[in-house]
């Protein structure tokens, strides 16, 4: 389980991220179109002064915000290293596919020397669709670890969910709560019933089974703390079936999954 920071900048950011990591996080995303690289790193930085916990014991996840070509992107990831302060990135994701296929291998070029010269430990992209996936397949590129896009019931992405586990991509879901917008439906609120579990808690269960990696993100401590409560129970494998039928593509913010 891993920490979003969307939408989250200054004071908020720095305050939810030390929620999180004495919570119990050891996961923080960022990106560099968040503008808080610097409170995450900072709150990292603090909390593992203050409790004697190794930095290597957080992963910090950051992203690169535009293709604007090779050399802006290898700038842009030395600004993100500065910026966060930890020395090191332990996962840089290419943001988006939008630019087109010569800026995306420009980028990834930049995140594979990036990761050769221990910038950044791991590298992935975000948003990625199966076209811009079979894409670096063609091109015989180191292929991403990671593939972070919206996940959850109401958005199975079943075709690149195949496609990544195909090619041993591991999945995140940046919005497995699908930004609160199906608290209220009955198959959720009914499970929520059954197991004596908040809505949000059922979303995180399920994304979990299905072997993604879900980044709840909040600014609330109390949710921040129950959002991790969800490892004494188990949905049905009835349960997971019935939760993936309620797929109706639904975008919760953006989707350039399908960008050229």
């Amino acid at each position: 389980m891993g920490f979003g920071t969307y939408e989250m900048e200054g004071k908020e950011a720095y305050n939810a991220v030390r929620w999180a990591l004495e919570a119990g996080y050891r996961h923080i995303d960022s990106a560099e179109w968040y503008y808080n690289e610097a409170e995450c790193g900072r709150a990292i930085k603090d909390f593992c002064a203050a409790t004697g916990t190794p930095r290597e014991d957080v992963f910090f996840t950051t992203k690169l915000m535009s293709n604007n070509g090779y050399a802006a992107a290898k700038a842009s990831l030395r600004k993100s290293l500065k910026a966060c302060g930890l020395g090191y990135i332990d996962l840089y994701l290419i943001h988006s596919p939008i630019g087109g296929p010569q800026k995306r291998a420009e980028s990834w070029k930049a995140a594979v020397e990036a990761k050769a010269e221990g910038l950044t430990r791991s590298i992935g992209v975000s948003n990625y669709g199966v076209r811009h996936l079979q894409e670096m397949v063609d091109a015989g590129v180191e292929l991403p670890a990671i593939n972070q896009i919206d996940l959850h019931p109401f958005m199975t992405r079943t075709d690149i969910v195949a496609f990544c586990k195909e090619h041993n991509i591991a999945l995140e879901a940046w919005g497995p709560l699908v930004r609160g917008l199906r608290f209220r439906h009955p198959k959720i609120v009914g499970l929520a019933k059954k197991y004596n579990k908040e809505p949000a808690q059922v979303l995180l269960r399920y994304s979990l089974q299905k072997g993604y990696i879900p980044l709840p993100k909040s600014s609330s401590k109390a949710r921040i703390q129950s959002n991790l409560q969800v490892y004494d129970f188990e949905l049905t494998e009835n349960e997971i079936a019935e939760l993936d039928a309620l797929d109706e593509y639904l975008i919760t913010d953006w989707d350039p999954t399908n960008t050229p």
